[in-house]
């Protein structure tokens, strides 16, 4: 199997978000769980299938000034208010790359005879696998980020408090938002049950998403009965998923009311 590139790249996902991973593949989270997040990685998945080794998170930088300028023209005339940064491997795999990564992309800004100083946001989707120092911390205060914190029920113990810990200490340095992986878990199922109450006390936190988990056949959540789940149309298809709130959304990017956390 190969690694991922080395460059750095915007993209557009089918969903219409515009990614600019600074860190591609998720050793850590192939480490928590053998298919990756809840068994059912589909950033790993997708990576698999085109012969990526996913357990390699490859740090990912601009070639040269030129590129850095390029890319840089690029997302300003993206067409959503934002670009998305942890969406085929966790920033949090090496805060000090992704951190210098947003700096370059910030002092290029100030530095430009271009009016690139828009409202163009970063939205960073972490799992925490590193902690960031307070250093870090304060170094990301002055860029103006939201960041998502992905959980869910359905992580071990000490993940979930651990995301939980990380969302609450990052509110004094950016705006933080819980992303909830969440489930229509059964309720006449034991473990069920005790899944559904611990996901109830996540959504009593400000600043929630609502993600609704798309898992496959034979994820042991559904043979094992825990889940309820049901096909729903997604994009131009039809894909199998565990709806929780009838009103989480599932369509595309740019008419999504939420934006990752920036409109809560």
């Amino acid at each position: 199997m190969r690694n991922y590139n080395t460059t750095i790249s915007l993209t557009k996902n089918k969903r219409g978000i515009w990614d600019l991973d600074p860190i591609k593949g998720c050793k850590s989270g192939l480490e928590n769980s053998e298919n990756g997040c809840y068994n059912d990685c589909y950033a790993y998945k997708t990576a698999k299938r085109y012969g990526i080794d996913f357990s390699v998170s490859v740090e990912r930088d601009f070639e040269d000034y030129n590129h850095l300028n390029r890319v840089i023209e690029m997302i300003e005339k993206v067409d959503m208010p934002f670009i998305r940064m942890g969406c085929s491997g966790d920033p949090s795999e090496n805060w000090q790359h992704t951190i210098n990564i947003i700096s370059k992309l910030r002092n290029k800004t100030q530095l430009s005879l271009f009016d690139y100083n828009s409202t163009k946001q970063i939205v960073i989707i972490t799992r925490h696998w590193n902690i960031l120092t307070d250093k870090q911390l304060e170094q990301l205060s002055k860029f103006n980020i939201c960041i998502n914190t992905s959980i869910s029920a359905l992580d071990k113990e000490e993940v979930l408090n651990n995301c939980l810990k990380q969302y609450n200490r990052l509110k004094p340095f950016c705006k933080s938002v819980l992303r909830i992986v969440s489930c229509d878990f059964n309720l006449n199922n034991d473990e069920g049950l005790r899944l559904s109450l611990v996901q109830d006390s996540l959504f009593k936190n400000e600043h929630t998403l609502d993600t609704v988990f798309r898992p496959s056949k034979s994820n042991k959540l559904i043979t094992d009965g825990i889940i309820n789940t049901k096909q729903m149309a997604f994009m131009k298809s039809k894909t199998l998923v565990s709806k929780f709130n009838k009103k989480a959304y599932l369509g595309k990017c740019n008419t999504c009311l939420e934006m990752c956390g920036l409109n809560i």
